[in-house]
């Protein structure tokens, strides 16, 4: 048994510890049979714990065991030294609900027990993830998702970055020479994955091959920075390269509403896309203006309507808790906003402070703009979505995100992203194209999962299309 967990315990003690600084002394003595966690903060008194690990024999359960044992005693240490808990325990990873659907799939209860014992999670984050796992499972199981497949389609480019972005997007005007180039590149990978020579072998091959498409989601960036004919292009191809004929769901993030226009609208509703995101993250204009947005919230509103008006009956809206210098009022105003547009969906983000975000890297711009209370506005949120009639549905966490917290979606019935489940519970594969995409798929008999990543660079991957596509065809990436 390994008794490396440095990639397990580091997160959990920056949990404790989020700003940069003097942090505390760990000590680890990790033997087969016990450990012992020490940490010494400065000024501090030392605390120390001695654990003997029990397990059973299995070499897989007996190593997750030994994981979560030693992450729960260095939490009550770090807890002592600190007299802080943190809403989700020792849960770092980006998917918490998945522990809960896995154990609805076998039939096991006691969601919460599970949840607070094992992993230290607070009672009211135990219970929003029991909720939603269970809301995933009865959705997923009136699906055929085990013998299906979901399709990716990256459009990496935006009409400017924001300053908490790190999702390897370009601005498209810096990077408009390279439009043209990554359309064809993004039309040939599309070509080749799709196996419209039918000479492809190996895993991926068989996936497009053997298993019914289920749902296609265009991401990014944002997919309507491109004209709507360039958009249409790889719409078309994709229509023209898969079988559509048992497609659940057609989604494209509209996203920036200053890349929204009627043409554009138009023509996704043509092509028999049914659900776009409309993502303001804020309706307070000066907020906007800092985080880098070009756009003013009337925009978001114009946007809204011309969308209803070609008849999409099934909208998405991002919002972001926590923006560089909003306040509970302005998060509380942005909710109500929300409130007279009532989009079928709403998507909550908490703040994620990633390394090579703009906020990071240049915290000199953004001086003398605080931002808190983000706990309580994710509590307004929640007394929004339940008055209009929204239910949590999916949810997934990041890393660095202020105040230990996390991302839920929510929808009115039956207007639920099902690639947003299948891709955060990873129960099906998903075949994804374009600059830094990664795809994921069944490697081997035990159905365990692959994944093939694609160059984040929009200028690599034009010159390196081949080997993207060869990566693919042979799946040698695991």
């Amino acid at each position: 048994m390994g008794l490396d967990f440095r990639q397990d315990v580091e997160p959990l003690i920056k949990e404790f510890f989020p700003s940069p600084g003097p942090g505390p002394k760990i000590t680890i003595e990790a033997g087969e049979e016990e450990f012992t966690v020490m940490a010494e903060l400065q000024g501090v008194e030392k605390v120390s714990e001695r654990v003997v690990f029990t397990s059973a024999n299995d070499s897989k359960i007996r190593h997750r065991d030994y994981r979560n044992q030693l992450l729960r005693a260095l939490y009550r240490v770090l807890s002592k030294l600190t007299g802080q808990e943190l809403p989700w325990g020792i849960l770092t990873g980006v998917r918490p609900t998945k522990l809960l659907f896995e154990r609805i799939c076998r039939g096991e209860g006691k969601p919460l027990q599970f949840m607070e014992e094992k992993y230290y999670c607070s009672r009211p984050k135990a219970a929003l993830a029991a909720r939603i796992a269970a809301k995933e499972y009865q959705l997923l199981e009136a699906i055929d998702y085990k013998n299906g497949y979901s399709l990716y389609v990256g459009i990496p480019f935006c009409p400017s970055i924001c300053n908490y972005c790190t999702f390897g997007s370009h601005p498209i005007g810096k990077f408009s020479d390279l439009v043209e180039p990554y359309i064809e590149a993004l039309i040939r990978e599309i070509k080749a994955v799709s196996d419209v020579s039918g000479k492809n072998t190996g895993p991926i091959t068989e996936m497009v091959r053997n298993r019914k498409l289920e749902t296609i989601y265009f991401g990014g960036g944002t997919p309507t920075s491109l004209e709507a004919e360039q958009l249409r292009r790889i719409i078309r191809c994709v229509k023209e390269c898969f079988d559509l004929d048992h497609l659940s769901e057609f989604t494209v993030e509209a996203g920036r509403p200053d890349s929204i226009t009627d043409e554009k609208l138009r023509m996704l509703k043509d092509e028999g896309v049914g659900r776009i995101s409309i993502n303001p993250q804020t309706f307070s204009d000066e907020t906007l203006r800092i985080v880098g947005r070009e756009h003013d919230s009337a925009r978001i509103f114009e946007a809204f309507e011309m969308a209803r008006k070609h008849g999409f009956d099934n909208i998405n809206m991002d919002l972001i808790a926590g923006l560089t210098g909003e306040t509970e009022e302005d998060f509380a105003h942005t909710l109500e906003c929300v409130r007279k547009i009532d989009p079928e969906c709403l998507t909550v983000h908490t703040l994620a402070r990633k390394r090579a975000a703009r906020i990071t890297t240049q915290p000199e711009l953004y001086e003398g703009y605080f931002s808190g209370g983000v706990q309580k506005m994710l509590q307004l949120a929640d007394i929004y979505t339940k008055e209009c009639g929204y239910e949590p549905y999916y949810m997934y966490r990041q890393k660095n995100m202020t105040d230990n917290l996390e991302n839920v979606g929510y929808s009115k019935p039956g207007k639920e992203c099902l690639y947003n489940i299948l891709i955060m519970e990873e129960v099906q594969p998903i075949l994804a194209v374009g600059a830094g995409a990664s795809t994921k798929y069944v490697r081997d008999t035990q159905g365990r999962f692959g994944r093939i990543e694609n160059c984040k660079s929009v200028r690599e991957y034009v010159t390196r299309i081949d080997e993207m596509i060869d990566r693919k065809l042979s799946a040698y990436c695991t």
